[in-house]
C-alpha cells in the first residue's frame, strides 16, 4: 500500500499498540475535533467521519464481507464491502480506497461518491454506539478477495434475492440497511437496472 503523509503518521513502526484518532464532525459534516476511537463509541457516542464501500463484480453481485471474531466492535457479523474511519485529515475518498485494499486485498475500480447519511445505530452485543456521518462509495471488485485474517472471516458475492435470504438468517451490522438503502441510487446507476438493486 502507498505511503500518505497521513497513513505514516497513523502508523506505529514499533509494533505497540496504535492510538486511532477519529475526525469528530456535526450535523452538517463539517470537522469539530477529534476523539480516541473507542471512547467516540462509548454510549452516548460522539458523531463522527465514517465511510461504507459497496463493491459489486461484472454480474452485478455484491460483495459482502462477515467481521472477524476477534474485532471488538460487531464481531462475527455480515455488513458491506468494507467500512471504516478516515484518519483525521484524510479524504474519505482516500480511506475507503485504502481501507478496502487493507481488509480484502483488493483496489476497487470505478469508485464513486454514493452520498452520505447520519445515522445513530447501538449494537445490543457489544453497548457500543455508532453515532456517524458515514460517506458511501460504490464500485468495482476485479479482483479476488484476499482478505485479513484479523479483519475478515469470510466474504462472498451476492445478488439481491441471496442478499435477501442471507439477511433473514444471518446477523448483519446494524448500519447495514442503512447504508445500503442510501447507496441504491448509485448503485443502480453502476450496475445497471438488470441487477434488480
Amino acid at each position: 500500500m502507498p505511503t500518505t503523509p497521513v497513513t505514516a503518521a497513523n502508523s506505529s513502526s514499533n509494533g505497540a499498540q496504535e492510538t486511532i484518532m477519529l475526525e469528530l464532525v456535526d450535523e452538517q459534516g463539517n470537522t469539530i475535533g477529534t476523539a480516541e476511537k473507542l471512547s467516540a463509541h462509548q454510549p452516548p457516542g460522539q458523531l463522527h467521519r465514517a465511510f461504507s464501500v459497496f463493491l459489486f463484480d461484472e454480474q452485478g453481485r455484491l460483495l459482502i464481507q462477515r467481521r472477524a471474531l476477534g474485532k471488538y466492535h460487531s464481531p462475527g457479523v455480515w455488513s458491506n464491502t468494507c467500512c471504516g474511519h478516515p484518519y483525521p485529515g484524510e479524504a474519505p475518498f482516500a480511506a475507503a480506497a485504502r481501507r478496502t485494499y487493507e481488509e480484502l486485498g483488493i483496489s476497487p475500480s470505478l469508485l464513486a461518491e454514493a452520498g452520505t447519511v447520519r445515522y445513530n445505530h447501538p449494537d445490543p452485543a457489544s453497548g457500543l454506539v455508532e453515532q456517524e456521518y458515514n460517506h458511501l462509495f460504490v464500485g468495482l471488485a476485479q479482483a479476488a478477495p484476499s482478505p485479513d485474517p484479523e479483519e475478515v472471516c469470510e466474504t462472498v458475492f451476492v445478488t439481491p434475492a441471496e442478499l435477501t435470504e442471507r439477511h433473514g438468517k444471518d446477523t448483519f451490522s446494524a448500519w447495514f440497511m442503512t447504508v445500503l438503502d442510501t447507496a441504491r441510487p448509485a448503485v443502480r446507476e453502476l450496475t445497471g437496472a438488470a441487477g434488480g438493486w
